[in-house]
């Protein structure tokens, strides 16, 4: 292939591409600019390419450049922010990654893949300003609104669920650091939040942050606050430790962390001491730190996704919230609570759910757990026209989904599974398969359509076996 069509099949290849690329040479001057960074930047191609990069950007220099920062030390930087001016005098916030380009040993010039994080930054920097407002007033321990939970709105009837509400209750009277383990959907939330309100900083801040929902840049601002006339270009902000001051800060998914942020919150925990992003002095902050994850902290620690040293100094309290499958007894009490908020809600009157539907609730492995139970029971409450909740106001899901390995534990007995007495493997598989499917028959009322569903077998093939069943001379 000729070199001009080799460069031409590359210059197509990273215009394609949806980020920003902008290509300098040894001496600073644009030799690529894609449409992506020509839009990010509010420039056209004709107004950066063949130009000095710090003619057409007037704001940045040597040092706060990332193109030229690499082409200087010759090494490469990752996810960098950076806030400048073009020459028309508007403002442009990115992330940066930027890669010297080396012809040989001999350094030619440099690549940057830069980011938008304009938009998603003023959404984070909304978010600090109405926490700050938020937490102005002082509540009380009688004060409760729609984003505050406390012991009492933890519905069980489960003894394990039980102990973990006391251990809770009994956490709530320290400061010291917890870590909260539960799939997605158990109420992580819900008891970080009551653990606060029975607390002694009940009247203080609660702020709550998912480490998952921003980048590790956002993150770490957010977290810190920033300094005005740092390199960034930030301006003078509080965190959201500064603003949690003497109440608690809950970090979900904190496993989404980045390494390197966990070493700093380890710093936090050890010293309570934060100091802004940009800035030089140190600031004492009394907050209450409770983590979450949807995965075992052990195995975290293990697959490198949590910081050792981290994990034992917030592992000084711990709970594990157990899935709405090991604690099926509250299935009935949480779902008639969600019939009637949603009754409430929707202005309805539905009364009850029908003993078919009970059944699958009880037998269903609800993978998303009470989160999951809820958005069923809502999603039952849109469909239902009378006063009762029937299968064909599920969402589709729950009929389609075959018995899985909890479900036929919970049907199959255990003397099923028992050979002996001149019953061999045919007869033992035969015997369990009429006993799952009379299950689902009783399950469905008697439904073949819908008892085929939950079993997973075209319709047919259940009917064939019925008949089976009831003329065994066929």
């Amino acid at each position: 292939m000729p070199l001009s069509d080799t460069v031409e099949m590359l210059q197509a290849i990273l215009g394609a591409i949806d980020e920003g690329i902008h290509v300098v040479d040894a001496n600073g001057i644009t030799i690529f600019y894609n449409h992506v960074a020509s839009k990010l930047d509010g420039l056209t191609s004709e107004e950066v390419l063949g130009k000095p990069l710090l003619e057409v950007f007037p704001s940045l220099d040597r040092e706060s450049s990332t193109l030229l920062r690499v082409i200087d030390s010759g090494e490469s930087i990752y996810n960098q922010p950076q806030v400048y001016k073009n020459w028309k005098g508007v403002r442009v916030e990115t992330i940066n990654t930027t890669l010297p380009v080396r012809v040989g040993k001999r350094l030619v010039g440099a690549v940057e893949v830069a980011k938008d994080i304009g938009k998603l930054k003023e959404l984070s920097e909304r978010l600090v300003d109405l926490q700050a407002k938020i937490s102005k007033p002082k509540r009380t321990k009688s004060q409760k609104d729609g984003l505050s939970f406390h012991f009492d709105d933890i519905l069980t009837c489960s003894e394990q669920m039980d102990l973990v509400k006391d251990r809770a209750r009994r956490a709530a009277r320290t400061s010291s650091p917890v870590l909260i383990y539960g799939e997605t959907g158990t109420g992580k939330e819900l008891f970080v939040q009551s653990i606060h309100q029975a607390s002694s900083r009940s009247s203080k801040p609660f702020i709550a942050q998912n480490c998952a929902a921003l980048p590790s840049s956002l993150l770490e601002s957010l977290l810190f606050g920033t300094t005005k006339g740092s390199f960034t270009g930030a301006d003078d902000r509080p965190g959201l430790f500064e603003l949690a001051d003497g109440g608690t800060l809950f970090l979900d998914e904190l496993n989404s962390m980045p390494l390197d942020l966990q070493a700093k919150l380890l710093r936090v925990l050890q010293d309570g001491q934060i100091r802004r992003i940009g800035g030089s002095q140190q600031s004492k902050v009394d907050v209450r730190v409770i983590a979450a994850v949807n995965e075992p902290p052990q195995k975290l620690v293990q697959q490198g996704l949590m910081r050792t040293d981290l994990y034992y100094r917030i592992n000084v309290v711990s709970f594990e919230l157990p899935p709405l499958r090991k604690r099926r007894e509250d299935i009935h009490l949480l779902s008639n609570h969600f019939l009637e908020k949603f009754n409430q809600q929707f202005g309805m009157n539905v009364r009850a759910f029908s003993s078919e539907v009970e059944r699958l609730f009880h037998s269903y492995s609800w993978p998303g757990n009470v989160r999951e139970l809820e958005h069923v029971v809502e999603a039952a409450m849109n469909m239902v026209e009378g006063t009762r909740i029937d299968m064909e106001h599920l969402p589709p899901h729950l009929l389609e989904r075959p018995l899985g390995h909890s479900e036929a534990e919970q049907v199959i007995p255990t003397n099923l599974l028992q050979p002996g007495a001149g019953r061999t493997l045919p007869d033992l598989l035969k015997e369990i398969e009429e006993h799952v499917i009379q299950d689902a028959m009783k399950t469905t009322e008697g439904n073949v359509l819908r008892a085929a569903k939950l079993l997973g077998i075209p319709r047919q093939t259940l009917q064939y076996k019925l008949n089976q069943r009831a003329n065994p001379l066929n």
